[in-house]
């Protein structure tokens, strides 16, 4: 189906009362979450991912603070943290998705990744089965996240975050920073560095591919890198805002905030540097090199000078 199409029903949604609901139930029913294994599995895979630039640095987790900005519809990385021996989480959203059933389910569901967790953070598998064990004992949400040792704070402000200065081990998001103004993203950066502990990390995975391109298989992952501005605001919407910005902007809202660099990865894509040499690129967007159009995903670890 025509990504337009999609655009035009979310940006009517983003506008009416009861909007939002309506989105979430569509994303239950036709989105992402009616693959519930699949969407599980991917979120484990990218948390792996954010455990492995921990293996790299030699940084333990265990009894660490994480601070997660964007919980979304399912707390997987929380929850993944817990049976992994954080310590606690506090993770905070704009908006309330989080409901009173797919939680239960999501750690259910994780009872298929236990050997998954064990070995991405090293730890013995009997560990993480006794803590699932725990977990799954849980009859309510509210008690879930007690369990867990997670606080969930939505409607919460990531850039006005309610804890003291130096109070937090790992600042974290996936697919998060994507989906926020470019002022907001350097606030976010900013309000990480108060909060972190001296020597403290950030860890984020951003997606700053065209989101459309998952919903129309005509069109690739710069297709949005062709309108101005002015025409991106008609199809962009408050119900999955994107913000366009290329990895150079992710580096420098870090460094800006005083956060010094441990880990940059981000590549530019073959099939997109093909594509590139034919796309019309919007004026705004014809100043960048290649590399940073062609680009799908950036993988950003920084750290609070000790």
């Amino acid at each position: 189906m025509d990504w337009r199409i999609k655009g035009v029903i979310q940006k009517a949604l983003s506008v009416m009362p009861g909007g939002m609901h309506a989105n979430d139930l569509l994303q239950r029913s036709l989105g992402m979450l009616r693959h519930f294994d699949r969407t599980v599995a991917g979120k484990v895979e990218d948390w792996a991912i954010h455990m492995g630039h921990l293996r790299q640095l030699e940084i333990p987790l265990a009894g660490k603070r994480v601070f997660e900005i964007g919980t979304g519809w399912l707390p997987t990385f929380p929850v993944c943290y817990a049976l992994a021996g954080a310590g606690s989480c506090v993770t905070v959203d704009l908006h309330r998705h989080m409901g009173n059933r797919l939680p239960l389910r999501l750690v259910h569901q994780l009872g298929r990744h236990l050997d998954e967790i064990a070995v991405a953070v090293g730890v013995p598998i009997e560990e993480v089965r006794a803590r699932h064990a725990e977990l799954r004992a849980a009859r309510s949400v509210p008690e879930l996240l007690r369990r867990a040792h997670i606080e969930y704070v939505a409607p919460g402000d990531a850039t006005a975050c309610p804890l003291t200065d130096d109070s937090v081990d790992i600042v974290f998001s996936n697919s998060v920073l994507e989906h926020v103004p470019h002022e907001v993203l350097r606030a976010m950066m900013r309000e990480s560095k108060r909060i972190l502990k001296p020597g403290g990390l950030i860890i984020h995975s951003v997606n700053c591919g065209d989101h459309y391109a998952y919903f129309d298989k005509n069109i690739n992952f710069m297709n949005y890198l062709q309108f101005s501005e002015a025409q991106w605001q008609f199809w962009n919407n408050d119900l999955q805002y994107q913000n366009r910005l290329r990895p150079q902007h992710f580096i420098e809202a870090t460094e800006e905030a005083g956060l010094e660099m441990r880990i940059c990865k981000y590549v530019a894509r073959a099939d997109l540097l093909d594509a590139l040499k034919t796309m019309r690129i919007a004026p705004e967007f014809a100043s960048y090199a290649p590399e940073q159009l062609a680009c799908k995903s950036i993988d950003i670890v920084a750290g609070k000078p000790a």
